[in-house]
Formats: C-alpha cells, structure tokens, sequence
C-alpha cells in the first residue's frame, strides 16, 4: 500500500493573498559557502557575499519571501551545516534592515517611518534592529507603538461574534494620534499614552517627546499603511514599511502556495510563554485574525516604500520543538483539533535544529525567548 505524503485539511485557510516574489539569494549563497569555506572563514565569507548583493534583492515593492523545498532543508540539517543555514539567513537579514536604515536616512524630509505587517510577522524587533540601523546613519530613533494608541475597551468596536475586535482600525483614536503627530511637526512636546491592556484603559505614561533635526520616530502597528490613519500628514514626512514573515511552499507542479502557518507558530510559541493562551485558544482566534488582515491590512500593502520578508528558510525547524507539545494539548473534541493536527503533520516533516544556535538578537528570539531586546 502507498503511504499518503499529502498535508491533511485543516479548519484554517492557510494561504496567504500577499503580493511575493521567491526570493533566490539564499540558497544562491549558500552554494557559493559550502564550495569556497572552511570553519574559521565562515563569517568573513558571508560578511563578503552578503554584502554583495544589490539594494533590490533584499526589498521591492512585493515581499521577497522565502521558498523552502523540506527536503532540501532537511539535507542541510542532515550534513551538519546547520550553523551555516543560520548563520547566511541572519546576516541577509541583517543586511536588509541596514539598506532599509540607509534608504530612509537619505531621505531629510522624512520625519517617521510607519511600520505595517500582519500579526507575529516580527514588527517590534524589526522595530527595535533598525533603529540600531539608523544609528549607524547618525539618526536618532525613537519607537513608539500604535497599540498606546487603542481607545479604552468598552470604546472597541464588536466583530460579527460580538468579541472586541482588536484588528478594527477603528480600535485606534485615530484623532489623538494625528493631533499628536501634527504637534511634533510643529516642534511642540507631547506626553506619549500609554494603553493598559489589564485595565483595558489608555493611561498618562509621564515620558514626553519632542522631535529634534536629527530624530526619526519609528511607528509600528497593524494599520500604520492605512490612508485614514496618516492621510492628514504629509506625504514627504513618512517612510512607509510593509513587512510579514511568510514563507512560500513550492508545489509539485512548479507553482508557490503562500502560506501564514509561519506566522500562526509563532504566535501560538510566544503566546503560550509570553502571555500564558493555549494553542487552543490561539486556534480559535487565529480565522478571526485572518479575516481582521485581509480587511484591514493585506490590501493596503502597495502603499508601502518597501515591501520586507522577516520569514527564515529555518525557523518552522526550531519552532517545532516548543510548538509540538502544545498542541498534543489540543483536545480531541474540540473544532480546533483537525487544524492541530494538520500542523503537527507539517512541523513533523521537518529535522530539528536546536534553539541555541539561534543568535541572541534574531527576530525570532520574539517568540522562541532568550532575546536581549527587551518586549
């Protein structure tokens, strides 16, 4: 009898309606590593051949994603070239953010860059990387969240099952933040908010700002590309950034299936840790917050300067480790089963790699631990 390799349905549509490219560089460099290295030269090689690609194959106006084949991973894994695979993947990373850094920095007029992208795509430690990226340009970053934003929770708009929805744009006072965005322009002091989410309230947070010739605030949120949130500032004083952390799984048939399970894992690792929600409960609220993307995120990805993959070729590998055993936990009766055990099959598919050869300032330290950024 022939075993079935097919991948079991799920409740969940996984697919992704992003625009992508496949993005080859990867794997192009790899190639060039394993023929012209040996052990004490890894990190000079791929300082020199990362630093060799143009500015447009880390970023375009379409996320350049990664496309992974499992067997190719799995033999890498199987070698006992791990730590190259991780450490090639960083440093492309690395670089990226830095010609991100650079592009915007060469722009004088340009007052905040606005960082969008769906949910666990990585926005607060890309947040964080580049401002070390700006630094290195001599500007001053300064980050600030739209989630101090939020108006308080009985003010949240209800989604069609009567649950507040946190995705609703119309969950931002959008009024307090352009008449504090205005106010900067100006050159006035603001008192930054700060939004409780035990309280559920937005409360005084006692840090003021004021923006001088040489900052550039650094805004991450959900909606930040969205025209009705910053369509009263101009256009000249922002950078727009669209990132997200999806990956691209190349059909027998030739053709990429775009897929958010990347995202959901991460999610479902940093929650359980983090925030103490079962793989149950992020189960269930993961079609909510698919369907709160498509409206109010995915579409507004063109508006957009650059279009960033924060995805590795490796993480499903690392993930599976902490994922696996939550969702063993997800019961057997419950309408989220079906979809644990679809992602079960896929993580299963992949060879591990352990979390430690994982560097302590990766975007992926935000939902594995161990990050030396601060959440």
């Amino acid at each position: 009898m022939q075993m079935n390799t097919s991948e079991p349905t799920g409740r969940v549509d996984n697919r992704s309606s992003e625009l992508f490219e496949a993005n080859m560089n990867f794997l192009n460099i790899f190639k060039q590593i394993k023929s012209e290295t040996c052990g004490e030269e890894l990190d000079e090689v791929i300082e020199h051949l990362v630093g060799k690609i143009d500015d447009d194959d880390f970023f375009s106006k379409r996320l350049r994603t990664v496309s992974y084949s499992i067997g190719t991973m799995n033999r890498i894994v199987d070698e006992g070239d791990t730590e190259k695979m991780v450490k090639i993947w960083d440093a492309l990373q690395v670089r990226g953010i830095e010609k991100i850094g650079e592009a915007a920095a060469s722009r004088p007029n340009v007052k905040a860059i606005l960082i969008a992208g769906p949910s666990s795509s990585g926005k607060t430690t890309f947040s964080k990387k580049l401002s070390r990226a700006l630094e290195k340009n001599g500007m001053t970053a300064h980050c600030i969240s739209f989630d101090d934003y939020y108006v308080d929770r009985e003010r949240t708009p209800l989604d069609e099952n009567g649950e507040y929805d946190y995705e609703s744009l119309y969950a931002v006072d959008i009024d307090l933040f352009q008449r504090h965005f205005a106010q900067l322009l100006a050159g006035e002091e603001i008192e930054l908010p700060r939004y409780d989410f035990v309280s559920g309230k937005r409360v005084k947070s006692g840090k003021f700002l004021r923006l001088h010739s040489d900052t550039i605030l650094i805004m991450e949120g959900i909606h930040a590309l969205n025209h009705i949130l910053t369509g009263s500032i101009p256009d000249e004083a922002l950078f727009r950034i669209y990132i997200s952390g999806l990956t691209v799984a190349k059909q027998h048939d030739g053709t990429y299936r775009p897929t958010t399970d990347n995202r959901l894992i991460r999610r479902m690792v940093r929650d359980a840790q983090f925030r103490g929600t079962s793989a149950q409960a992020t189960l269930a609220r993961w079609p909510s917050v698919r369907r709160g993307e498509d409206k109010w995120i995915v579409p507004f990805q063109q508006n957009a300067d650059i279009n960033f993959c924060t995805a590795f070729q490796y993480e499903l590998a690392v993930l599976k480790t902490q994922a696996l055993p939550l969702l063993e936990k997800v019961p057997k009766e419950s309408p989220e089963y079906t979809e644990a055990q679809r992602l079960k099959w896929v993580l299963q598919r992949f060879h591990t790699i352990p979390a430690d050869l994982i560097p302590a300032d990766s975007l992926l330290r935000e939902f594995i631990g161990g990050s030396v950024f601060e959440y």
